[in-house]
């Protein structure tokens, strides 16, 4: 092998960089062990607190130096492993901005017109249907038909939209809005952005989804699912507030923190926690004399000496060591930890703190911590000027807002416009507050509180200090969520308890170990020498695999665990077809340097193009699907770039380095020496038994498609599915009883009311129950009553007294609700499609891709039919089977990642054959095509019986080990890769071959 240094040094590079990657998250576990045996000296029900109060309070602090680097906390958390809500537990929420909200805003008073409200409903009734996913052209052309040809134009005129006028087309209308939709979104997306900072989770993440009004949010961790709903859905609320300057409010700070010293020393109860408790408090402070404590500080007699130099000690200045004054300035009235943002909450919120400050006072905090004073958040005085306590100017007359790079130097500003009514409240309120701060609010904390330099009467102003672009855009956001005309709402939500992805964990991790040594015995038994060396570049293959997804940032999923695994079985497949190739290659007598040098080389085309066909249905996988299937996809796609790199190069360094070491290395047993090596099986002889033995199960599957259907989840159909857990064992008999006794009494009950489907879901003591009541109704209302309704049904089963607050959050009983699915009708229809969709470009791609590479489309036909095949199957034996078998066999999004794992598996069976016939019809022209592709099936049959059975081990592993949660996922994949097997050996080369024999007689005749 050619440059084996230069080989050596990228595997040396990348495995340094995976163990860097890494490391973070070795270090965050450290550190969470360190905060757990903290908290473990707290009673039970304070630990959790206790624990979150040990990790907030050194989020800034350094945890890790790396020599050339020093990281805090939080970065090693940002650089961490991400693990899936199936994993964690958490909420996923799919929020949806609904334009018909947005055009009803904008119409304002004329949404009344009733031509108005019938084109809203027959544009409502088209998406719904799915004959159109343009509303805003479908409610153009609608009221443009219903109106008699009305302009659309003058449903949106309006004094403050300059844009739009009585002369505007209906074509600019349509534009207008659809813009205006954008900027909807946009704004939700922001203010959604910011809320989810105040959840108190850990690595939230929040996407908005391509093409769509939707929004993803991603709460791993998440306790309180409901109050995360209520705050989702809530309308921005965008404000301008006066505030009091630092230098009015320090006094009355300072008599706070002599009020509470004297009250503490009053306080018989003894301390229980020190300095080394509290990490917060180990944070270096400022240097004397620094901030506004200092200018206050000689006319205090209250200040004591540690107000001097910045040290407050919690005995001597209780409130100032948690909110330090040096800080102070402007509005900011002082800087706190997060993790003692609470404590200060607590102590401004006492009354008799609270009468040491005038009644017009309120205190808000800022929205994120700065990196400049070591991560504290400002807390701001803000003055109450109105009589009924509201904000004196709010963000709806905010008409537009932009960042922009200042005229003098290279700082970015924000230039702010508002409308009329705006322009006169704010041109009154800056007039009045020259050289004083008004502070930005949106949902109750600071954003900025820029100083009012001169009056504003043109209703343009430029908000200026040291921002970023990035800091000016992101203000620039915030100002534009105050006109948001319709927030977003849920369509669809999953809860997992954490009990639930503890669970997972443990089964994922339990399959992932009894795989691995199971592939790791089967080829070291197998190849012998050769195959521990197999088995080295595999474990390097995990290595660097878990660092690819460390470095991308990727989330790792129960699916994605189950990719990884699937990848293992798969990674070995690259060294079979190399060791067979070795293999033929010296019986044929060429000597070992020879035979390795050759069998190397003539494996690479095979390898690369079984590699580049799973990854095309990868890519398509990822494209379509969504959370843990798109977890599952990056680790395929990973899995599979790091697997043909080890196979090929790290596996080539192993056995050069044995040769040159040893002069020789054994590649089979004696028993495994001629294993399958001399077969002379007529397979083609077999093929139209195969074509009616396919044909008839194609027809039974289809039959079963009509008459049975499909188990259809959640997902496809809409609905609400809920997995809850008992307290000891039940039968889904008793289950469906008790749901269906609650429910029909239902006032105006129908037959989908009472329809529910309920199933043992794992242990004998969990069941899985969807219902379709209320399904095309996604609000919280709807789903606070199907709650309630599946509680009254199933506490009788209980042996104890649970409450409904019990059953719907598994935070502190294990029993109850574990997951909840929430999947509006809009989803499931959008799923639907995706999944035809995703399956029919896999097949086109392939397809397309065997053309390219083989330039006869005899080939690409024969694999694209045999893989269509095959996927018809699966769906026929999961809807023969479907409440017959014991687990569970519903088609959901991770069925269509089956299939579609199984389309890039199979092709990659087929393509080595295909591979092994070119090569017989280039080396032996004279031979009939009948022979030749016959001995090529034959001679390849020892790899494809192998890789068959390095897959399958692994899949059986999961299968068995890896929980209910993935088990019908993994039936489809075993499914798949036992059909997929046959049908290359009876469906795709025998399609193939006839076509060719087809095409050569016409060639003949002509």
């Amino acid at each position: 092998m050619q440059s084996k240094g230069f080989i050596k040094l990228i595997a040396v590079l990348l495995a340094l960089a995976c163990v860097y990657q890494l490391s973070f998250t070795f270090k965050t576990w450290s550190v969470e062990k360190k905060a757990a045996a903290y908290a473990a000296q707290f009673p039970i029900d304070e630990q959790s607190a206790a624990e979150q109060h040990y990790l907030d309070s050194i989020q800034n602090l350094t945890v890790y130096n790396v020599g050339f680097k020093k990281f805090t906390y939080k970065e090693c958390k940002e650089k961490e492993l991400n693990l899936g809500l199936d994993l964690k537990g958490g909420m996923n929420v799919m929020l949806e901005v609904q334009v018909e909200d947005v055009v009803k805003a904008l119409a304002g008073d004329s949404q009344n017109d009733p031509a108005f409200q019938q084109a809203i409903a027959e544009a409502n009734a088209a998406m719904k249907n799915g004959s159109s996913n343009d509303y805003i052209g479908d409610f153009v052309k609608a009221y443009s038909r219903l109106s008699n040809g009305s302009p659309v134009a003058a449903i949106f005129v309006s004094p403050d939209r300059k844009d739009i006028t009585l002369e505007s087309s209906d074509a600019d209308v349509e534009k207008m809005l659809k813009r205006e939709t954008e900027a909807a979104i946009g704004a939700s997306f922001n203010v959604l952005r910011s809320r989810i900072d105040h959840f108190g989770v850990t690595q939230p993440n929040i996407m908005r989804l391509p093409n769509s009004h939707r929004i993803l949010v991603e709460l791993p961790g998440v306790k309180e699912p409901q109050r995360v709903r209520d705050l989702l859905q809530g309308t921005a609320s965008l404000e301008f507030w006066l505030t009091y300057d630092a230098r009015e409010v320090l006094p009355m700070l300072v008599s706070a923190d002599k009020l509470l010293k004297e009250e503490a020393s009053h306080t018989a109860a003894p301390a229980t926690e020190n300095a080394t408790e509290q990490p917060a408090a180990e944070a270096a402070a400022p240097t004397a004399g620094e901030g506004l404590i200092g200018e206050i500080g000689a006319d205090s007699t209250a200040k004591s000496e540690t107000a001097h130099t910045g040290n407050f000690d919690q005995a001597q200045n209780p409130l100032f060591a948690v909110l330090d004054p040096n800080y102070a300035g402007g509005a900011a009235i002082g800087a706190a930890y997060k993790a003692d943002i609470a404590t200060v909450n607590e102590y401004l919120a006492r009354p008799e703190v609270r009468d040491l400050f005038p009644a017009d006072i309120l205190f808000k905090w800022g929205v994120k911590g700065d990196d400049h004073i070591d991560g504290r958040y400002y807390l701001y005085a803000i003055k109450v000027t109105t009589p009924d306590g509201k904000a004196p100017l709010d963000g709806s007359v905010v008409t537009d807002a932009r960042e922009q790079y200042a005229q003098r130097g290279a700082t970015a500003e924000v230039s702010m416009t508002m409308n009329a009514e705006g322009t006169q409240k704010w041109a009154r309120m800056t007039g009045e507050n020259i050289g004083k701060c008004i502070a930005i609010v949106l949902d109750g904390y600071v954003y900025s509180a820029p100083r009012v330099n001169t009056k504003i009467d043109k209703g343009q102003s430029q908000i200026t200090g040291d921002f970023t672009i990035q800091e000016a855009q992101d203000l620039a956001n915030v100002l534009n969520s105050g006109k948001v005309p319709a927030p977003a709402k849920i369509i669809q939500d999953t809860v997992v308890g954490p009990s639930l992805g503890q669970e997972s964990i443990n089964a994922g991790m339990l399959s992932f170990v009894v795989a691995f040594i199971l592939v790791l015995l089967y080829m070291g038994l197998f190849y012998k020498t050769a195959g521990w060396m197999a088995d080295v570049a595999l474990l390097m293959n995990v290595f660097l695999l878990m660092g690819v997804l460390v470095s991308f940032g990727a989330v790792l999923t129960l699916p994605g665990i189950a990719g990884i695994v699937l990848t293992m079985g798969m990674a070995v497949d690259a060294n079979v077809i190399i060791y067979e190739r070795i293999k033929e290659e010296l019986r044929e007598g060429k000597g070992l340097s020879l035979a390795i040098k050759e069998g190397f080389s003539k494996a690479y085309s095979a390898i690369i193009d079984g590699q580049l066909t799973t990854i095309i249905t990868g890519i398509v996988l990822f494209i379509f699907g969504t959370g843990p299937v798109q977890g599952f996809a990056t680790t395929l796609i990973i899995g599979i770039i790091t697997s043909v790199f080890c196979a090929i190069f790290i596996t080539r360094l192993l056995i050069d380095w044995i040769v040159a070491k040893w002069g020789s290395i054994s590649f089979s047993y004696k028993w495994s020496e001629k294993f399958l090596s001399n077969t002379h099986i007529n397979f083609l002889s077999k093929r139209k038994v195969a074509y009616w033995i396919s044909g008839a199960l194609i027809v039974l599957s289809i039959l079963s498609f009509f008459v049975r259907g499909l188990n259809l989840g959640a997902e496809f159909t809409g609905g609400r599915a809920y997995v809850v857990r008992f307290d000891k064992a039940v039968s889904a008999e008793e289950v469906r009883a008790n749901m269906e006794r609650v429910f029909s009494q239902i006032e105006g009950a129908d037959e989908s009311s009472i329809s529910f489907e309920v199933k043992q879901y794992g242990n004998e003591n969990q069941m899985r129950i969807v219902t379709q009541y209320r399904y095309d109704d996604t609000s919280d209302e709807a789903t606070g009553e199907v709650e309630e309704l599946i509680y009254k049904a199933l506490k009788p089963l209980y042996s104890y007294d649970i409450t409904f607050d019990q059953f719907r959050s598994t935070q502190t009983d294990v029993n109850g609700i574990l997951t909840a699915d929430k999947i509006g009708p809009s989803i499931a229809n959008d799923t639907t499609w995706n999944a035809v969709y995703s399956v029919l470009f896999s097949l086109i791609a392939i397809g397309l891709y065997i053309t390219f590479r083989f330039k006869r489309w005899q080939w690409a036909t024969g694999a694209t039919l045999a893989l269509a095949v095959n996927a018809l199957l699966i769906i026929g034996i999961f809807s023969m089977f479907y409440g017959i078998l014991p687990f569970n066999l519903e088609v959901n999004q991770a069925f269509i990642a089956a299939i579609l794992t199984i389309i890039g598996y199979a092709i990659n069976d087929t393509v080595v054959v295909f591979d092994r016939i070119r090569e017989y019809l280039g080396i032996y022209p004279k031979r009939s095509l009948y022979e030749n592709v016959n001995n090529a099936i034959n001679s390849t049959l020892s790899r494809t019986i192998n890789t068959s059975g390095t897959t399958l081990v692994t899949l059986l592993a999961i299968f068995f080990f890896g929980g209910e949660t993935i088990r019908g996922f993994i039936f489809a994949l075993i499914i798949g890769v036992v059909v997929g097997t046959v049908a290359t050996i009876f469906i795709a080369t025998p399609l193939a071959y006839d076509l060719m024999k087809k095409r050569a007689k016409i060639d003949e005749e002509k």
